[in-house]
């Protein structure tokens, strides 16, 4: 069947996929090529809209947390990895006054929320806290057996429903930020856990509605590669038809990415509207959820570096039996469209 639509989804973080989309430059793109340019996210029909995790469209393009991605190419759908890209989104230790918890040494044999999510096809969000709670505890020489992890079961909907239909974000993102740590948080006041593990705006939105002490920021405390995960380690991923029979419109598109860090570092108030409007919050809450530089480093690489992190994060995912197998980085990383958008720049600066 001829390509008619590009479908494309992001999560609620700095992309500079999501700023091409605003700007006008992804649309433009595609009229080009004679396409259409079609919201995952925005769809009626629910089961259409749980491809932003199963990544199962034809003609798809994500940027966004890489669990979703490597487990539906785990699972044997055809995903190509085209780049990935760092943020500094902050990761959250939280407890309420009066805990005794100072610094991350005290949470040996303390109680820490880990929430399960059966309602989605692939549970990053348990994921996403199990790799913050353990990166937290490594920085304090300990470790998972050192605490209790208290389970929590969540029975949010993937998408709640939303009268929203704007363009700007997806329907239901602000209502996914103000709820989706909501039975940690009554654990938490209700005495049932002693401390939970709070990622960017979630963690920023309960820290101030509870009143909640800030343990430890991970983001300031450690590293980047100390710090892997689901939010912080993003994924630009498309279909694999996609990328093999179109590979002129993914260079193409991959270098307006490109152009769209290069955008991002001249517009930060552009930006920071854009962000507060994906992420469903206010925009003087930005920096306090992305960091001051949140507009500085957007841009989709392959160095070893970052390969080198994101192999690191797939064995944790496997060791912990989030995804059914390794997934070899040989078998779905697909650098030539990066590699050509890098051509293409430097070909059209030079003219």
């Amino acid at each position: 069947m001829p390509l008619d639509t590009v479908w494309y989804t992001r999560c609620p973080i700095p992309t500079a996929f999501s700023l091409i989309m605003h700007n006008g430059a992804l649309a433009s793109l595609l009229d080009r090529h004679g396409l259409r340019l079609g919201s995952i996210r925005h769809a009626r029909d629910l089961a259409f809209r749980i491809s932003h995790f199963r990544h199962d469209l034809p003609g798809m393009l994500r940027h966004g947390g890489h669990i979703p991605p490597l487990w539906s190419r785990a699972e044997g759908r055809d995903v190509r990895l085209l780049g990935l890209s760092w943020t500094e989104e902050s990761q959250l230790i939280l407890t309420l006054p009066g805990s005794g918890i100072e610094d991350l040494s005290d949470l040996r044999e303390r109680r820490i929320a880990l929430p399960h999510r059966p309602n989605y096809p692939i549970d990053f969000w348990r994921a996403t806290v199990l790799k913050g709670i353990a990166d937290a505890l490594a920085a304090a020489g300990l470790g998972l057996r050192d605490v209790t992890l208290v389970p929590l079961e969540n029975l949010q909907s993937p998408f709640p429903d939303s009268a929203h239909s704007g363009a700007e974000a997806p329907p239901g993102t602000a209502v996914m930020t103000l709820s989706s740590q909501r039975p940690e948080a009554f654990a938490l006041v209700r005495g049932e856990v002693d401390a939970i593990f709070a990622p960017g705006h979630y963690g920023v939105a309960l820290k101030h509605f509870l009143g909640a002490r800030v343990v430890a920021d991970l983001t300031a405390l450690l590293p980047r590669t100390a710090r892997v995960n689901n939010p912080s380690l993003l994924a630009f991923t498309a279909e694999g038809r996609l990328v093999e029979d179109h590979p002129d419109l993914v260079a193409a598109l991959l270098a307006e990415v490109l152009d769209g860090a290069d955008f991002a570092r001249d517009n930060k108030d552009f930006v920071r509207r854009t962000v507060a409007a994906e992420s469903g919050n206010a925009e003087e809450l930005v920096e306090e959820i992305f960091g001051r530089d949140f507009n500085l480093d957007l841009t989709p690489r392959l160095d070893a570096e970052i390969l080198s992190a994101f192999e690191a994060q797939t064995d944790f995912l496997y060791e912990n039996g989030f995804i059914p197998r390794r997934v070899p980085l040989e078998e779905w990383l697909t650098p030539e469209p990066l590699a050509i958008a890098q051509d293409l720049r430097t070909a059209r600066s030079a003219i």
